[in-house]
């Protein structure tokens, strides 16, 4: 891992990004859907639904959740019966969604702490490997994908939800507009913290883009990798298989 590593626009050494990620998150925490809709118009409840379609969870299924604290794709995961364990670096970020599994009468969910990096798993405990919206702030992305592969068993499928970089012509113009003049004013307004909502705007645009994701996936192990660009690629779900 390089010395240093991105933070929004900002480069700075690793140990500084973990530690201002998790700031970030404890502050937007009580406000995440919040946040989701200021950054997508609204769009990434859609963007969650078609994500789970494609992982296609069965009631026979382990499957690990991670970076899932408030429990948006692992209560959706839920609704087929498989066993969903969520977890989350942020205690903050699973308070708000152990709060809202519970007023939503949804039992039996997992909830733990954990570093996507330095899973406590054991080795082929899992059968399926979601992550949305997650995977840009983890502080080493390859290691965090090496983890994911190391859980999975043979035949594990992995998936992922992120923001990438829309190919349309003229929207990415509109977008970038919008995402960086208009979403820190909304953060200001709504939650009273602009800095925060300006990071995960820029935490996008550091992100790499699709091919080269796709490549950091097969390069931890994964095969029969898949690039599913939404909105000309605004948004993409990624996969792959362990074998």
């Amino acid at each position: 891992m390089s010395e240093t590593v991105s933070f929004g626009y900002e480069d700075v050494t690793p140990a500084e990004k973990t530690a201002r990620v998790g700031g970030v998150f404890t502050n937007v925490a009580a406000r995440y859907d919040l946040m989701n809709d200021a950054m997508s118009g609204g769009m990434h409840r859609l963007w969650k639904d078609r994500f789970v379609r494609r992982v296609k969870p069965r009631r026979t299924d382990q499957i690990l959740d991670m970076a899932g604290g408030t429990g948006d794709i692992a209560f959706r995961l839920a609704e087929s019966g498989a066993s969903v364990t969520v977890a989350d670096i942020n205690p903050a970020m699973l308070d708000v969604g152990m709060k809202r599994a519970q007023e939503r009468g949804i039992d039996g969910l997992v909830w733990t702490e954990a570093n996507a990096e330095t899973l406590t798993f054991p080795d082929r405990f899992f059968d399926a490997y979601t992550i949305a919206f997650g995977i840009r702030n983890v502080t080493d992305i390859p290691k965090a994908l090496r983890e994911a592969h190391r859980v999975l068993r043979r035949g594990g499928r992995f998936f992922c939800l992120e923001f990438s970089t829309t190919q349309w012509p003229g929207f990415a113009e509109v977008y970038d507009s919008y995402s960086h003049k208009l979403v820190p004013r909304l953060g200001q307004l709504l939650a009273n913290d602009a800095d925060s909502y300006r990071y995960l705007i820029e935490s996008i645009r550091r992100f790499p883009d699709m091919p080269t994701f796709e490549g950091m996936i097969r390069d931890a192990g994964f095969i029969e990798t898949k690039v599913e660009p939404i909105m000309g690629g605004l948004v993409a779900i990624h996969s792959g298989w362990k074998i």
